[in-house]
């Protein structure tokens, strides 16, 4: 049931608690609607977000923002991941506060232009960060058997990331400028700018998975020659768990991305939009558990955990394929053989 063709049948039920020029108001423009004159159904949402979930959300990414910036200061020499996750985390954290503002009151504006501007475009920022790993995972095994030069993955994609960043952040912009949905043009064209943006980053997220797995494949099938410091790295468990965590939280943030294309595609008011448990399940779910896997095995432990800290010659590695970070990255790795 898209929002403008919603029936007036809801406001019989509340006739009798406000005045009939209200009733006729609301009834006649669902626009006029406000939470002591219309019912929940009547908002662009359909419902009023549950309280318990949603605040359960508002900790999980508080947590994970806080635990992020612990591990920014403890893991120095992955910062740039860490500041990706912090930002994604912190706007998950406040765009869900504004779904306990909607909880409250369904017709809230300020609730309404927040959660449709931070929640469209902070999983953007987890992406970010997930490209930055490939970078290092690349010059840690074998930059050889890339299919893109190394120092290449991190420009290309997160630029491309930015982009779809911009978009949805401005789609969500223009969304949020109609007021809770007083303008319905101004809906349309924002609907429209944040599909680019979705659309863009899940065509950015399908090319980056070709490149992981085209080099994941290559070095599966070269695992047996691989040089002793690379061999001991690809087989060591925490190393593994990191790949396998960073994999997961890619497809959970693909199908994220795929589930609010296709949300936003009949435009605001949708029937997919209407229903709360899909959101929960294919949009919360779906980046929580992204980035509680990467707190959990976030790169700085997890190679730690598998490195000697021990001084080696760069020189083994061709500094053009990578910038500092990576190659010391790199460098970490060939001193435990």
């Amino acid at each position: 049931m898209a929002l403008w063709d919603i029936p007036t049948r809801g406001l019989i039920a509340h006739k009798m608690s406000i005045s009939p020029a209200m009733f006729a108001r609301a009834a006649t423009r669902p626009e006029h609607c406000t939470k002591d004159t219309c019912p929940a159904s009547y908002s662009i949402y359909g419902y009023a977000p549950n309280l318990g979930a949603n605040a359960f959300f508002v900790a999980i990414f508080a947590i994970s923002c806080l635990t992020f910036c612990y591990q920014a200061r403890l893991y120095r020499k992955w910062l740039g991941f860490s500041i990706a996750m912090i930002l994604g985390t912190a706007l998950e954290s406040v765009g869900y506060g504004s779904r306990l503002m909607l909880s409250a009151d369904p017709f809230s504006a300020t609730g309404f232009k927040l959660n449709i501007v931070l929640l469209t475009f902070a999983p953007a920022f987890l992406t970010a960060g997930i490209y930055l790993l490939l970078k290092h995972l690349t010059l840690s095994l074998n930059p050889r058997l890339s299919p893109l030069k190394p120092s290449l993955y991190t420009p290309i994609f997160v630029s491309c990331d930015l982009a779809a960043i911009i978009l949805q952040g401005a789609g969500g912009a223009i969304s949020a400028a109609a007021a809770n949905g007083t303008n319905k043009k101004l809906l349309d064209l924002g609907v429209n700018v944040m599909i680019a943006g979705l659309s863009s980053q899940v065509v950015t997220l399908a090319i980056f998975a070709i490149l992981a797995g085209v080099f994941f494949f290559r070095i599966a099938g070269a695992r047996d020659t691989l040089e002793p410091h690379a061999g001991h790295l690809w087989q060591a468990s925490g190393f593994r768990m990191f790949v396998i965590s960073a994999i997961l939280a890619f497809v959970f943030i693909f199908v994220r991305c795929a589930y609010r294309i296709a949300e936003l595609k009949d435009g605001w008011g949708s029937p997919i939009m209407r229903r709360e448990n899909e959101f929960i399940i294919l949009d919360s779910v779906m980046i929580s558990v992204a980035a509680v896997l990467l707190n959990i095995f976030h790169p700085g432990r997890c190679f730690r955990q598998n490195l000697n800290e021990t001084a080696v010659d760069l020189s083994t590695l061709d500094q053009k394929d990578g910038d500092e970070e990576s190659i010391q990255v790199y460098a970490l790795s060939k001193a435990h053989a």
